[in-house]
């Protein structure tokens, strides 16, 4: 999470010039009361109260506790100075990308440094300390929003979104991600599909290890867009993490920077389909600090922006002049992408993987069907829809 990997995004979309004439918007700090829509009180104050701790504590141990109080100072989320104020930052810009949107003034906007999508109302989890996605939601639904879509493609699932609105039938939320039972969290089975009078909004699309790019694609098509033209959301959020790539030394899917922006134009898309537009995109994961990220939410920027990036097109040597500094041990990459066609054969039905002959390809069209059916057949018909038609 080591914040350079914005920095040095920020300076490849302006080395190749995708930010000219781009409103860049800073913004303030989330209010407590900002906080408190998701956040309890005393969760709160224990992220405040960081700051008093002996210095001592802020060194990296390897003895540091499990399940410390409020999950902070465990492992995965280790205390640093300043925590309150720089999580109250995160959510203050997406925050002020939903507000964007919502007063007209955008009807796009990025919040690159946004996605903590583990944050729970009392603790800390997964390198996440304020949840600023659910923080944005619940500020929308205050302010004339009743149908707001949230679409997680980070390798994790999106368990703290999930969990703060699983009982809210205004907001749908659809995580697809590696299988619960290969990666932490451990949860996002396709049999998660809300509670209460949220049921029916929770989708959960969860895929095998070495998942790559022609059935993470296949997948998505297959559940993403028939969920979202059922519940025909007002504005589409999308929480973009890139540690599905197959570089990322945290997790086990295996996407090409050409398979990552096809999922984000594909989520532009839905939102002009069916959202008038409206678009709200945020960060996440993505742990290829030097070689991944950068090249992926530059594309992201640029989807975002209607100035989509050829992935062959070669990266600025300003931009690899100032990285080699920073980073001399790194073999840095040439082009905007890896030079793998995003391609997939679109979802047709139970049954419908053809017999390629190829046994390794056909197994995988086979594990990626199973999963389709498994959560179109949990899901889609609490929305209305045939799971066994892919026509829906």
């Amino acid at each position: 999470m080591n914040p350079v990997r914005l920095d040095l995004t920020m300076a490849l979309a302006r080395s190749i010039g995708l930010l000219e004439g781009v409103e860049i918007v800073e913004p303030a700090s989330a209010t407590e009361a900002d906080l408190l829509r998701i956040h309890t009180a005393r969760y709160i104050e224990a992220v405040r109260d960081v700051d008093n701790r002996p210095a001592a504590e802020f060194e990296p141990r390897d003895d540091a506790p499990a399940d410390p109080p409020y999950g902070l100072g465990s492992t995965d989320n280790p205390i640093f100075p300043h925590m309150h104020d720089a999580a109250s930052v995160i959510v203050g810009g997406t925050l002020a990308a939903a507000q964007e949107i919502a007063s007209g003034r955008a009807r796009r906007a990025v919040s690159i440094g946004g996605g903590m999508h583990h944050a729970m109302a009392a603790s800390a989890a997964g390198f996440c300390v304020y949840n600023d996605v659910a923080v944005a939601i619940s500020w929308l639904l205050d302010n004339g929003y009743d149908r707001i879509a949230y679409v997680d493609v980070d390798v994790h699932h999106g368990d703290g979104v999930e969990r703060a609105f699983q009982g809210d039938p205004r907001v749908l939320t659809v995580s697809i991600h590696q299988h619960p039972a290969t990666l932490w969290p451990g949860t996002g089975w396709s049999s998660e599909v809300g509670v209460a009078e949220g049921v029916g909004r929770a989708v959960n699309l969860p895929l095998l290890p070495g998942t790559s790019d022609a059935a993470w694609l296949r997948a998505f098509h297959a559940v993403v867009p028939g969920a979202l033209a059922a519940f025909a959301p007002q504005i589409v959020i999308s929480q973009c993490g890139v540690d599905t790539h197959r570089e990322d030394p945290l997790a086990d899917l295996a996407l090409s920077v050409e398979g990552q922006r096809a999922a984000f134009l594909a989520m532009r898309d839905l939102a002009d389909r069916y959202a008038e537009g409206r678009w709200l995109a945020v960060g996440g994961g993505g742990y290829g600090l030097v070689r991944v990220v950068p090249r992926s939410w530059t594309n992201l920027l640029a989807a975002a922006l209607d100035r989509d990036i050829d992935p062959a097109r070669p990266i600025p040597q300003e931009w690899k002049d100032g990285v080699a500094q920073l980073a001399p041990s790194v073999e840095l990459p040439a082009t905007m992408g890896d030079g793998v066609p995003a391609n997939y054969l679109p979802w047709d039905g139970p049954g419908g993987a053809p017999e390629t002959g190829d046994s390794t390809h056909d197994r995988v069209l086979a594990r990626v069907d199973s999963a389709i059916l498994a959560t179109r057949r949990a899901a889609y018909p609490l929305l209305g829809l045939d799971p066994d038609d892919p026509r829906d």
